[in-house]
């Protein structure tokens, strides 16, 4: 099983390449955390998606340390020739497309800069040893909306709707807790919804075949094509193409509930939550002190 982590964001909410940031006292990163889990619960490789330029850097700091302990790859998300001067990465799904010629196995994928917690990899690891590599059968783990929220601002967040435990609809939106109440606002366009506390919502951890690459591949066509006069800003994202894929019927994603609580930096002023957390975890036994220092 392979993990794929899209790490090519530029993190321009908090300020820098905030994948490379230490949120412990060994000078671990939020990163070390997932691939630890996922080394435990049987993943035996991790395909690094990064930005060219940060390849040295990225390399020097997460990948050396773990280099020794599962087999690791680096893939660079760039640009597109329609757009050679643009900067920013063209979004998670465009990011996966770019791993089409190193990952043929089933595979996980998470962002680089969120902690998902041990139950989301047990859970995603479990759905994948079971799974056809040749079907479309695919996974979202699901997390209850107040457990994936920031204090200091909004969040994206998938927002789901499932039916007899398959994904039926997800809407990627801008989710903050306000006075109390979560609210949701479609990065689409669309009016503001209120979402219920124990509301599912993706975090981006879904499992997959490499069958989902064709897929990846017609739809960056029509994508681009759709976006035409917006190729600025848009972004391929791959929530949108699961939704694509749920729509017509082309593949079935199950829904993975787990009861883990997420932790991530999307602000600087977020960051000694998490590493508070992260050291109640430590403290607690379910990770060991310097995580590789054993």
């Amino acid at each position: 099983m392979d993990l794929v982590i899209m790490a090519a964001g530029m993190g321009s909410r908090f300020g820098g390449l905030k994948q490379i940031e230490p949120i412990d006292e060994f000078g671990n990163f939020i990163i070390d955390y997932s691939i630890f889990d996922a080394i435990k619960n049987g993943f035996d490789r991790v395909v690094f998606i990064i930005k060219e330029e940060n390849y040295d850097i990225f390399r020097s700091t997460v990948g050396k340390r773990i280099e020794n302990k599962i087999k690791v790859e680096y893939v660079f998300q760039g640009g597109l020739d329609i757009k050679p001067e643009r900067t920013k990465p063209w979004g998670t799904a465009h990011a996966i497309l770019c791993c089409k010629d190193v990952v043929k196995d089933n595979f996980a994928i998470i962002n680089a800069d969120d902690f998902y917690g041990a139950d989301a990899f047990k859970k995603v690891a479990n759905f994948l040893r079971n799974l056809d590599i040749k079907t479309n059968n695919y996974a979202l783990i699901g997390y209850c909306a107040e457990n994936t929220l920031s204090e200091n601002g909004s969040d994206k967040r998938g927002v789901c709707e499932a039916q007899n435990g398959y994904l039926t609809r997800i809407v990627e939106s801008s989710v903050e807790k306000i006075d109390g109440k979560i609210f949701a606002t479609p990065l689409c366009g669309g009016e503001t919804f209120e979402v219920a506390n124990d509301q599912t919502v993706s975090m981006n951890m879904f499992a997959f075949t490499p069958q989902l690459f064709k897929f990846l591949e017609e739809g960056l066509t029509k994508f681009l094509k759709e976006n035409e006069n917006n190729l600025e800003k848009c972004e391929y994202l791959i929530p949108e193409v699961v939704q694509n894929l749920i729509a017509t019927k082309r593949a079935s994603v199950k829904v993975v509930d787990t009861s883990a609580v997420w932790y991530g930096v999307t602000y600087k002023e977020d960051k000694e939550k998490v590493v508070k957390s992260i050291k109640n975890l430590v403290d607690a036994g379910q990770y060991p002190k310097g995580l590789w220092k054993k």
